[in-house]
């Protein structure tokens, strides 16, 4: 599917997105005197890195959350997932939505995906091939998710479904790692009051004053930023589309190609 997939190379997954494995949140305990003397950019507090090592656990240990993730990739153009996330299981399912500035209509594609494994349904076209290759009918494609294609690009639905599955963690970190985080004010967030915290290399991230846990985490992919917004932490119970409903793309790649996939 061209329209998901960036008009220019992204800088290496691991690079981009390292930063979620130590993100940081809110130390909702801070005293009262000490907040009011903060200025925007003060670095955090021993007790605040403290806190701030819990946050991803603590996502785990919710079960999961809804999350909208927006990505205004191009000039005009930007790709929204809305959807779920088990944490649990780093298992997630979203409508895909690219929205164009030129006049051309959205395009909308249901996806569930793991870790590893990435399917799309509402794929033009997939009937026909099928039943052209002498396939069984089937709604919905799966591949793996991969960092980079083989020509070296990255395509931007791997990379934000990869930034989705990685904001938990099954331990807390080390509060060490927070040493270059600052503190950077508060805000509300889908109606929650959140302090926002800042990363040495820039990712912002909200989090709940009450829930400590995670509500907006916004970093910068080469040119552009990535919004993810968690809400409505709990339980999640999320099946993947059965293997009869699905065309592996990895054992069909003529598929593949004629979708364009």
């Amino acid at each position: 599917m061209r329209s998901l997939r960036r008009p220019r190379p992204l800088a290496r997954l691991s690079s981009r997105v390292a930063v979620l494995g130590v993100v940081a949140a809110l130390l909702a305990g801070c005293g009262e005197d000490e907040a009011a003397q903060r200025t925007p950019g003060d670095p955090v507090s021993t007790q605040e890195a403290e806190v701030l090592s819990q946050v991803l656990y603590a996502d785990r240990e919710a079960g999961g959350a809804d999350f909208e993730v927006r990505a205004p990739y191009a000039q005009g153009a930007e790709l929204t997932l809305t959807g779920e996330i088990d944490f649990a299981r780093s298992i997630g399912r979203a409508q895909a939505v690219t929205t164009y500035g030129d006049g051309r209509p959205e395009e909308t594609r249901t996806l569930f995906f793991s870790e590893q494994e990435l399917y799309q349904g509402d794929v033009p076209g997939l009937a026909e091939a099928l039943s052209g290759a002498g396939l069984p009918a089937a709604t919905y494609v799966r591949r793996p998710v991969t960092a980079t294609n083989a020509n070296g690009t990255a395509s931007l639905l791997d990379v934000l479904v990869q930034m989705v599955t990685r904001l938990s963690a099954r331990s807390a970190d080390d509060p060490g790692s927070f040493g270059q985080y600052t503190w950077r004010g508060a805000q509300q967030v889908d109606g929650e009051l959140a302090s926002l915290f800042q990363s040495g290399t820039g990712a912002t991230i909200a989090v709940g004053a009450e829930s400590r846990l995670l509500l907006q985490y916004v970093t910068r992919l080469q040119d552009f930023d990535v919004t993810i917004d968690l809400s409505d932490h709990g339980e999640r119970e999320i099946p993947l589309p059965a293997d009869a409903d699905t065309v592996d793309l990895t054992a069909h790649p003529e598929i593949a190609s004629t979708l364009g996939l």
